[in-house]
């Protein structure tokens, strides 16, 4: 039995089949469906301001100030049955985590020690960094906009005293909406993606999805013609149908890094601008290194199911 989510995903899956394909980042679909409710992010922050983390111990009980954007509410979705296993072993063991008993410190954008812990904690609750090196580059930069964006902070990218205090006292890893099955999940409203494996949210990504804007743009791959539609990333259960491993490719709208097509054109693709908000003409948009990773480490073949929702 489908919960009232995922029924509203499958009607607006219908319609959007109806409609046609979709316009987006490769040559596989021209037309687009019009939508008048863009994806928005969300505003609200913790109105109890933290104390600093720079003096170990932290003193704020967490309790106290607990996040409410990170309820254990979830949506069952349908496990996928076309899905292959994953070609690795997953890198992460999950294990509850707790609050850290010395505060993190606020590093802005700056590499070393502090940096490198701060790493840690991110890989801990599931923002994925491909190792604690103590370089602020931009995976770094990445996990901490995903992270500010899961829990409703201003999405910086910049490790400030508040978003320090918050991976301090945090004791949830993160986690996306489904509790069952192997798929990824895009979620516009908090503009992130979730790798979940057997139920279990695995890694969370930053990402920008389509902005719902209409544009009329040149083809890229087609001299003198144009393309006109509406940047949708559509809502509903697809499958990764199919893909192309190696490096950038032009597509019609501008070149994409190792894409991952989940319904036309529409792709999971790795790109150079992966600003906190929805910029794209459809697809979804991660950083090249997150991209690498997902093709390295097996984790979405052929067949896997993706749940877009939000927006």
């Amino acid at each position: 039995m489908f919960s009232p989510r995922i029924r509203k995903a499958c009607a607006v899956a219908v319609a959007i089949a109806a409609a046609g394909s979709l316009s987006a980042c490769s040559s596989s679909a021209r037309n687009a469906i019009a939508d008048s409710n863009p994806p928005t992010l969300p505003t609200a922050a913790p109105t109890t301001q933290l104390a600093t983390t720079t003096t170990p111990p932290i003193t704020v009980a967490p309790t106290t100030i607990a996040p409410t954007t990170t309820a254990a509410t979830t949506t069952t979705v349908p496990a996928p049955t076309t899905t292959a296993a994953p070609a690795t072993t997953l890198p992460r063991n999950i294990e509850p985590v707790a609050a850290l008993t010395a505060g993190l410190q606020a590093v802005g954008k700056s590499s070393g020690e502090a940096t490198a812990l701060i790493q840690t904690r991110l890989i801990q609750l599931g923002f994925w960094v491909s190792e604690a090196d103590g370089d602020y580059g931009l995976e770094t930069q990445q996990a901490v906009m995903a992270f500010q964006k899961y829990l409703g902070l201003e999405a910086s990218g910049r490790v400030n005293d508040e978003t320090a205090g918050w991976l301090t006292i945090m004791t949830e890893e993160g986690h996306g909406l489904s509790d069952t099955g192997t798929l990824v999940e895009v979620d516009k409203t908090r503009q992130l993606v979730f790798i979940v494996v057997d139920g279990k949210t695995q890694w969370i990504f930053n990402t920008s999805t389509g902005n719902g804007e209409a544009y009329e743009e040149a083809d890229k791959n087609t001299p003198g013609e144009t393309i006109k539609g509406v940047s949708l990333t559509p809502d509903g259960l697809w499958d990764v149908t199919r893909e192309r491993p190696e490096g950038w490719w032009e597509g019609d709208l501008g070149k994409i890094y190792r894409p991952k097509y989940f319904r036309g054109g529409i792709a999971l693709h790795g790109s150079n601008s992966i600003p906190n908000y929805p910029a794209s003409h459809g697809c979804v948009r991660l950083s090249v290194p997150a991209m690498d990773f997902i093709w390295d480490s097996g984790l979405v073949p052929i067949g896997t199911t993706v749940w877009v929702h939000g927006g």
